[in-house]
């Protein structure tokens, strides 16, 4: 019988960001305009004012006191080290010009797979998921795979394509979690539906909410375990004392970005965020 498999530190690591490491790309590949997340507008590959020379955010311990929250929601997957150190071997762009554009639209398309590798790591140390094991592993090999190639591979790849792969076997793996779940569920709501939704203590046990709108949702106290949160907005979302242990695809740019205190459960791979009361 197929196991769950067992994942080290290490491999989480390679999937979480790791600025020292890194020449700063987020803060240079990305663009951003002025809003309650940034507090001024930015180009793409153009290097944010607060970068320093040595690539690390000089206000990074103040970020959403400086009206930067959206950088402090934000998540690589580790895919800011793996361009900086292992697709282009450790080349600053600041003194490679030739290849620091390229660099830059290399970046996304790294963090999109990066991200496909949590979604699918994820799934396969969930053991209601092991009847698609091995469909799993071979998207995760394939994944992986397309990660580690040269700078031009990368831009040929069809992202979309290679998600609607993934997202397919991420789809059966939520069905398959949130079956677990004896009291069903309706997705009466979706998308907008949630939007300061008044949800206190609520039974979402098992809830389908994959790119829910949720915020400023009150979900304090709510029971969240074995719902699938793939995709959704979680900008002010009241999570205190919310349960959510054994959810999925639940990501820690999501919960960067709720509001929650020491009461909120979270999923074994995710940290409490400083900012939390």
């Amino acid at each position: 019988m197929s196991c769950a498999l067992v994942i080290d530190d290490n491999t989480l690591n390679n999937l979480r960001a790791d600025c020292e490491n890194c020449f700063g790309l987020c803060c240079v590949a990305l663009p951003y305009a002025k809003s309650a997340d940034f507090a001024f507008d930015k180009d793409g590959g153009t290097p944010c004012r607060n970068l320093q020379s040595n690539y690390l955010c000089g206000i990074h311990n103040d970020l959403r006191n400086r009206g930067f929250r959206g950088c402090s929601a934000y998540e690589c997957f580790g895919a800011g080290q793996k361009v900086s150190q292992l697709t282009y071997n450790g080349k600053d762009w600041r003194l490679n010009q030739d290849v620091a554009q390229e660099m830059f639209v290399v970046y996304p398309i790294m963090q999109q797979l990066h991200e496909m590798l949590w979604y699918l790591y994820e799934a396969l140390t969930t053991d209601a998921a092991k009847s698609i094991y091995k469909e799993l592993n071979e998207s995760l090999v394939e994944t992986e795979e397309l990660a580690g190639k040269s700078p031009k591979f990368i831009l040929s790849i069809d992202v979309n394509q290679h998600r609607d792969k993934v997202n397919k076997l991420l789809i059966r793996t939520s069905e398959l979690v949130r079956a677990q779940v004896t009291k069903k569920h309706k997705d009466t709501r979706r998308g907008m539906d949630y939007l300061g939704a008044k949800l206190k203590g609520a039974d979402l046990r098992g809830s389908n909410l994959r790119g829910a709108l949720l915020i400023a949702a009150d979900l304090r106290n709510a029971d969240l375990r074995w719902s699938d949160f793939i995709g959704a907005d979680f900008r002010d979302t009241e999570i205190s004392g919310a349960n959510l242990t054994g959810s999925i695809f639940l990501t820690q740019a999501q919960v960067n970005a709720a509001k929650g205190n020491k009461r909120t459960k979270l999923p074994a791979s995710l940290v409490r965020p400083a900012h939390w009361s």
